[in-house]
């Protein structure tokens, strides 16, 4: 399982003006989620720990591999990124095909990646879907084609930019299991999302990010108890998180099944 390091990180898509700003981190295995507004360098973070973008000043290193001397086509053994949007990623004419494209591109044999892209078809629901071209399904099945493209690489790092986008709540659900399943591997899940309520329930730690540095890092119960923190960000806890807090618990729950068993306890809502 793969241990990722970012040491001293800047990076500028323009000379001069800087998107990420002095980053330091380890990401160890197990599920981390980056929340923040638009802009706040989200997304570029994630593209340099798979090599898509280098760092103009400092270091990222996965395992023993720094992304700065290292190819895409290597880092693609360690790292898989699920683009925002599927119609970035999606290629070929078969749901199949697209999923068996990258264990054959690690080399794999074609039996193996036939056997990787069903389980992995299996896992995000697509089974039945082999043979039907991606441009067909709708954008949330077009977003499970890619997350099981991704899975079927079997790599020790998963990251999944905005995977709820356009999810109804089966789906979200089935991405969620996705993320637990792999944090039971352990593998290294990351998430970057708007979406509050998948982070607060699936999510081990979580990293805000403002103006391309780290505002806070910590689990999702002490971000979410942070309302000034959420404010500075331009974040919103989860509605239940909220209803805790206007009622005064001191634990603010983060799911309503936290909020249900609290009310149950022998306690009921006691702080």
């Amino acid at each position: 399982m793969a241990e990722i390091r970012v040491k001293d990180l800047h990076f500028s898509y323009t000379p001069g003006v800087e998107v990420l700003r002095g980053i330091n981190l380890v990401l160890s295995p197990g599920s981390v989620a980056i929340v923040g507004q638009n802009g706040a360098g989200k997304s570029t973070f994630v593209r340099l720990l798979n090599g898509l973008l280098r760092p103009t000043q400092g270091e990222v290193w996965v395992d023993d591999l720094s992304t700065a001397s290292t190819t895409v086509a290597s880092m693609a053994r360690k790292v898989g990124l699920v683009f925002q949007n599927p119609t970035d990623q999606l290629f070929k004419s078969r749901v199949l095909d697209e999923v068996m494209f990258g264990p054959l591109n690690l080399g794999a044999s074609q039996d193996e990646a036939r056997q990787r892209a069903e389980a992995a078809l299996a896992r995000v629901g697509l089974t039945g879907a082999e043979a039907r071209n991606p441009y067909d399904l709708g954008l949330a099945e077009r977003k499970l084609v890619t997350i099981a493209s991704v899975l079927a690489m079997d790599t020790p790092v998963v990251i999944l930019d905005e995977p709820t986008i356009a999810q109804d709540v089966t789906g979200v659900r089935q991405i969620g299991d996705i993320v637990t399943w792999l944090q039971e591997q352990g593998r290294t899940v990351i998430t970057i999302t708007h979406d509050m309520d998948f982070v607060a329930r699936y999510f081990q730690r979580v990293l805000v990010f403002q103006a391309g540095q780290v505002l806070a890092d910590g689990t999702a119960e002490e971000i979410f108890s942070r309302p000034d923190l959420l404010r500075q960000a331009g974040l919103e806890p989860p509605p239940i998180t909220v209803l805790g807090q206007r009622l005064g618990l001191a634990r603010p729950p983060l799911t309503v099944e936290g909020f249900v068993a609290r009310l149950r306890g022998p306690n009921g809502l006691a702080p």
